[in-house]
């Protein structure tokens, strides 16, 4: 199979820094399934992990891992899929990724592709829709159902991919009340539209705009891009036993003061969606499972597909365009390929 790696970490305006090279198609493990890749999407971790991890030319490093495709072949262990079943999911960080027009994942991190929506729709979906579920609900708690929890969430960077997605499960699934960030008039709009109920402007000071939407605090906030550049600002904003969420990595949690942190009881929360499979820890099928929930939520129209870029089929050409749109910091939404 022709799949598209790097050797070395180039930037991305050099034609190898992604090129397309044949290697064998794999064979499943136990509890494996061998996917034919129908779409993938981009994430900022493709493009942190490409300036970070090195390859060789003669093993050259398969990035992605948002995926949607048809199951080819399973391991002798699977109970979950069959051949011919449709699926998406978010891979795991320490295999070789998607990137590919075949691919292996565990069955215990893939759900049923959703029924209502292509493959390109439902490859955007996976990976910041796990984080986004994540984070809200199983590291800072909060409590699902309209009247169950009053608190007001803020969402630094709400026009992202799991921004977009943080917006629609706070609003559709809880009584939070949802202030967004956005500094631009088409992320404030897409922002709006997802379900935010006040938005404010990152580049201006947070405080006062949140004071003129009546908010003197924020319980939650989910600091999504730019933390260490906004970390003093958070700190200011958010209330006394408030609920911090981090994605960035270790640099966004040694960006606050912990002095500063500590009189007011702040919680920090780190996600990676990686963990589970990382580790393969015991709840690993946790992960199965949300995904299946949420093919039933987008099949009953609570949630909506991110997908905002279709670039074609995936090629090295194309996929160098998708990340060069994210390290451009504009990205509204998902950037998809097709593959195959």
């Amino acid at each position: 199979m022709v799949a598209v790696g790097y050797a070395a970490s180039l930037p991305i305006t050099q034609e190898r820094s992604l090129f397309e090279f044949e290697t064998r198609t794999p064979r499943p493990g136990e509890r494996d399934l061998l996917v034919r890749v129908k779409a993938i999407s981009v994430n900022p971790v493709d493009v942190k992990v490409r300036m970070r991890k090195q390859g060789t030319a003669a093993e050259p490093v398969i990035l992605g891992w948002d995926a949607a495709g048809i199951v080819e072949a399973v391991g002798r262990d699977c109970s979950l899929f069959k051949p011919g079943d449709h699926v998406y999911y978010a891979g795991n960080i320490n295999r070789p990724g998607t990137n590919a027009p075949f691919h292996l994942v565990d069955e215990r991190i893939v759900g049923r592709k959703p029924k209502s929506i292509g493959f390109a729709q439902a490859a955007a979906l996976p990976l910041t829709t796990i984080t986004a579920w994540e984070l809200l609900f199983e590291r800072i708690g909060v409590k699902r159902g309209e009247g169950a929890d009053r608190r007001s969430l803020l969402v630094v960077g709400g026009a992202g991919g799991v921004g977009s997605i943080a917006i629609q499960l706070a609003r559709k699934l809880t009584g939070l009340t949802v202030i967004a960030t956005a500094s631009r008039p088409q992320t404030h709009a897409w922002v709006e539209g997802l379900g935010a109920q006040h938005v404010i402007d990152h580049t201006q000071p947070f405080a006062p705009q949140l004071r003129a939407a009546g908010f003197a605090s924020v319980d939650i906030v989910l600091a999504l891009t730019g933390t260490e550049r906004n970390a003093a600002q958070i700190l200011e904003v958010i209330a006394p036993l408030g609920r911090l969420g981090l994605i960035e990595g270790v640099d966004s949690l040694r960006a606050f003061d912990v002095a500063a942190l500590w009189p007011k009881s702040v919680s920090i929360h780190p996600e990676l969606m990686f963990t589970r499979a990382s580790f393969a820890t015991p709840d690993m099928i946790e992960q199965h499972r949300l995904l299946d929930e949420v093919a039933d939520l987008v099949e009953g129209g609570l949630l909506r597909t991110t997908m905002v870029t279709n670039l074609g089929p995936l090629s090295a050409a194309s996929l160098r365009h998708a990340h060069a749109q994210l390290e451009s910091g504009t990205t509204i939404g998902k950037v998809v390929l097709e593959v195959g």
